[in-house]
């Protein structure tokens, strides 16, 4: 990693010399804009709008936008002249307990390290916050901009945090908000249970960017000149549920069956298809368990045996057969003759 800026934690009249690095980083694919023929870096030049010439970075200033279709320039003069700090300290104005600290709040991450002889102070004020468990606002003056921070503990470094300002978060404005929609308590029993069988905890590692990894075989199968592999589709989403008390109850038991829980309430409604279903599953965990035991039982290499005992029988039941025939015979002859008619003169 690289520091992206160096300073000292000011606590109190102690003075800490850190190194600022970025904690984070975008893990997006990016592409350049081509010329879709000969595949030609598009470039982008800095033109002006009035006279039409390129600019240079050293003729660029910055501009506000008044309206009207005036403009206020600002020179680099203008902004030596304000109130911003340029001591690259990190100030620690009080420790407030983490859960008061909203969220939304939060902005970048940075890790702090310890710079030269400062270690011993850095590992001082480590231990101190997280033996408080609470984390230190702070300002900052990064990238040309005082910020509101906290310093934090995170695996055994100091973990700077970026925030906004209470100004920049807006207030939400939303029409149902003024509406009297009244949840009745079945409901509300029903939603809680649902978040209670979809419980658990929480591991980053186990969710993954599949659509960043779809994209990257993409551009790997193009290296290679392999043939694109059309990732599996998921599951489509289930529509717009009309009764909201049947869509809880079915995720609640989609949930427990994914796990291998019972529903809630005990087995579900038997279909014709279910019931035959566990039917079948029944009679094999019955008969699975007897087999298994008249296997154990049985001694081995009577199979043998059985083969020779049938092989004796077929000759018996051939000569059985014969015999049996040839008493038949002549009393079907007696027979016949009996029942021919007599010839008249």
């Amino acid at each position: 990693m690289r520091a992206i800026w160096k300073g000292a934690v000011s606590f109190g009249l102690v003075s800490i010399g850190v190194k600022v690095y970025s904690a984070t980083e975008e893990k997006d694919i990016r592409f350049h804009q081509v010329h879709r023929e000969d595949g030609g870096r598009i470039r982008y030049k800095r033109t002006c709008s009035v006279c039409g010439e390129e600019v240079t970075y050293d003729d660029i200033a910055k501009g506000y936008d008044i309206g009207g279709g005036e403009m206020v320039i600002l020179t680099d003069e203008d902004f030596a002249e304000l109130p911003l700090t340029t001591s690259h300290a990190i100030d620690v104005l009080e420790f407030v307990p983490a859960e008061q600290v909203d969220p939304i709040l939060y902005n970048k991450a940075y890790f702090l390290e310890p710079e030269g002889s400062a270690t011993k102070p850095y590992v001082l004020l480590r231990d101190a916050l997280a033996d408080s468990e609470r984390v230190a606002i702070v300002k900052v003056a990064l990238r040309q901009r005082e910020q509101l921070a906290t310093l934090r503990v995170r695996e055994g470094v100091l973990l700077l945090n970026t925030m906004l300002w209470p100004d920049e978060v807006r207030q939400p404005d939303f029409g149902f908000l003024d509406e009297d929609l009244k949840v009745r308590p079945p409901e509300l029993a029903m939603a809680s249970s649902l978040i209670d069988s979809m419980a658990g905890e929480f591991e980053p590692d186990a969710f993954t960017d599949d659509y960043r990894a779809a994209l990257q075989e993409v551009i790997d199968a193009k290296v290679e000149g392999r043939e694109v592999v059309q990732p599996e589709e998921e599951e489509a989403a289930p529509a717009a549920a009309v009764d909201l008390m049947a869509a809880l109850k079915a995720s609640v038991d989609r949930a427990r069956a994914a796990r291998g829980e019972a529903p809630e309430g005990g087995a579900a409604e038997p279909t014709p298809i279910s019931a035959a279903r566990s039917a079948q599953k029944a009679a094999k965990a019955t008969k699975a368990p007897a087999r298994k035991a008249a296997e154990k039982k049985a001694p081995a290499k009577k199979a043998p045996a059985k083969k020779a005992a049938e092989k004796k029988a077929e000759p018996a039941k051939k000569t059985a057969a014969k015999k049996t025939a040839a008493k038949k015979a002549p009393a079907k002859k007696a027979a016949e003759k009996k029942a021919a008619p007599r010839k008249t003169a």
